[in-house]
């Protein structure tokens, strides 16, 4: 049994100006880092045997600074691990878009990466990440369209909406199959 928790970065100043990020490189902001240094603190009072992550900076800074604090090192960084490419649409606002392409922006293409190329990565990392690690607990951190593509995926039985800055989400598989144990869980930022 492979029990997988999927931590989604900390917050960026891109984040809180509602610009899609996709693939561009941006980092944490003094919040986010803040947000990383308490859930390590949380995740240090558990039991975790590997932690990956996407290569882009703010969720590698966020993996970073949650091992120091587990007394860890990052076992891998992982470009299917990378947010979601929104084409066009990275690095704009939705206000920006509107402006650009007008109130049916949404109806254009964009040259958008699509959900099946989005769950052809992120379903080729979990498959690895259960046959390596079959009896481990591993975390991973990614991206939140990542997550929610991924969990859509693996769990058929919950609504995935969006998650939060540095939230968990535990999953657990067996055999063939995948359950949800936590959800969006941001109980560290709560506490200070």
């Amino acid at each position: 049994m492979t029990t997988i928790g999927l931590v989604r970065h900390g917050v960026t100043d891109w984040n809180l100006e509602g610009r899609a990020q996709g693939q561009h490189d941006i980092p944490l902001n003094e919040e986010g880092i803040r947000q990383a240094r308490l859930l390590g603190e949380r995740l240090a009072q558990e039991h975790w045997d590997y932690i990956y992550t996407s290569d882009l900076a703010r969720a590698s800074r966020t993996a970073e600074i949650i091992s120091e604090a587990m007394g860890m090192k990052v076992t891998g960084y992982d470009a299917r691990l990378r947010e979601k490419s929104h084409g066009d649409l990275d690095g704009t606002t939705e206000e920006e878009r509107i402006e650009r392409w007008g109130p049916n922006w949404r109806e254009i293409d964009h040259g958008e990466e699509t959900l099946q190329d989005v769950l052809r990565r992120s379903l080729s990392f979990m498959k690895e990440i259960t046959v390596k690690h079959p009896e481990d607990r591993v975390l991973v951190v990614s991206h939140g369209a990542w997550i929610r593509a991924t969990m859509g995926e693996l769990i058929r039985d919950r609504e995935i909406s969006k998650l939060s800055n540095t939230s968990i989400c535990v999953l657990q598989h067996t055999e063939e199959n995948w359950s949800c144990l936590l959800y969006n869980c941001t109980r560290h930022l709560e506490a200070r």
